[in-house]
């Protein structure tokens, strides 16, 4: 608890043990087994202090005090690849490091104690100088994944249509970024409130949540991202730019039903759009494209096409051959998504 780090705190400050914290992420190539991850929590607990360790999916976010550098990269990088790898000497500025230590200890304090997200096991160290800009999005697909890693998104918190991350799983990762303003993107209208609650919990960062509803949406609210424009600024060029998107979201249907005036028989393709059902049908070819109809406009210029783990790059290419021939004034791209639920996630801007 806070008020037991607090009375550890004197045998703390008498001295450092060791010099250098250390931080990155690692880009796992598989889901590490729980054998796996207990040796390297082991070797940074015999060989460090301050010890964090904290897996989403397809990253690991590893952090520890250690003098043993070369051995904890090179035993990490036996899980995949090292992104953000940062190392500071702390005892140059200890001192400081101590009294904003104190600070968030006196927050974590007042915040309540029994809050799984205000656990301190979670908190980095938030000694070193902040950045200005931060990003967490939420997804589901290594493709989709790599798209955000590759935006510099710090953390990519796994979830969707079937399975919504809570509050507490917004505020752990705001706790992993060390930024002044940090844009989220829930990237699906049931997962908006939870957002909008962390950002309300957060009393020592400019949360800004980004209502995107779809991946795509939120992709695109990065890509027209300015890290030399303010906060407020790029909140509103996000904003403004999430309503160009329009996205079709290919699946199928698992009852009888009648949607938005639609009839649909379980095993049916339909096409999920921004305002509920678009389309549906017993082809996926033939709906996609059907649903693609309805969102081009005269001023569309892109189509982007995502696959799924359930729909090959073979018919995705197929699929965007058919629309570059019916729609020549807008580019098509290809992407691997590699969602679960979706065949294809199709986003026309």
């Amino acid at each position: 608890s806070a008020s037991e780090d607090a009375g550890n705190e004197g045998k703390e400050e008498k001295k450092i043990h060791f010099t250098y914290n250390v931080s990155f992420i690692v880009k796992l190539e598989k889901t590490p087994s729980d054998k796996e991850l207990n040796v390297l929590r082991e070797f940074m607990i015999v060989n460090g202090e301050d010890v964090l360790l904290v897996s989403s999916d397809n990253m690991l976010k590893v952090q520890t005090r250690t003098d043993k550098i070369g051995d904890l990269i090179r035993r990490s990088e036996k899980l995949g690849q090292l992104m953000k790898v940062h190392i500071e000497n702390v005892l140059f500025d200890h001192e400081e490091a101590l009294i904003k230590k104190a600070e968030n200890l006196d927050k974590e304090s007042v915040s309540g104690e029994n809050d799984p997200a205000q656990d301190p096991s979670l908190l980095i160290d938030q000694s070193g100088p902040r950045k200005n800009f931060g990003f967490i999005a939420v997804c589901a697909g290594n493709g989709f994944k790599e798209i955000y890693a590759g935006l510099e998104t710090d953390y990519v918190i796994s979830g969707g249509q079937t399975m919504n991350p809570s509050t507490d799983d917004f505020l752990a990762a705001i706790r992993l970024i060390n930024a002044n303003n940090i844009f989220v993107f829930p990237n699906n209208g049931n997962i908006i409130l939870a957002a909008n609650q962390a950002r309300d919990l957060t009393e020592d960062k400019n949360i800004i949540v980004i209502p995107t509803k779809t991946v795509p949406q939120g992709i695109t609210a990065m890509i027209n991202f300015n890290p030399d424009d303010s906060a407020e600024n790029n909140e509103s060029t996000m904003k403004e730019m999430i309503g160009t998107v329009k996205t079709s979201q290919i699946t199928y249907s698992i009852r009888d039903t009648v949607i938005d005036d639609i009839e649909i028989h379980k095993g049916d393709i339909m096409a999920v759009g921004d305002k509920g059902i678009i389309c549906a049908g017993n082809n996926i070819m033939k709906v996609a494209r059907k649903s693609v109809a309805s969102m081009v406009s005269e001023d569309s210029e892109l189509i982007s096409v995502y696959y799924g783990e359930n729909f090959s790059e073979e018919e995705a290419g197929e699929l965007s051959q058919s629309l570059s021939e019916e729609y020549p004034d807008c580019d098509v791209e290809i992407n691997e998504g590699g969602q679960p639920v979706y065949y294809c996630i199709i986003s026309v801007e």
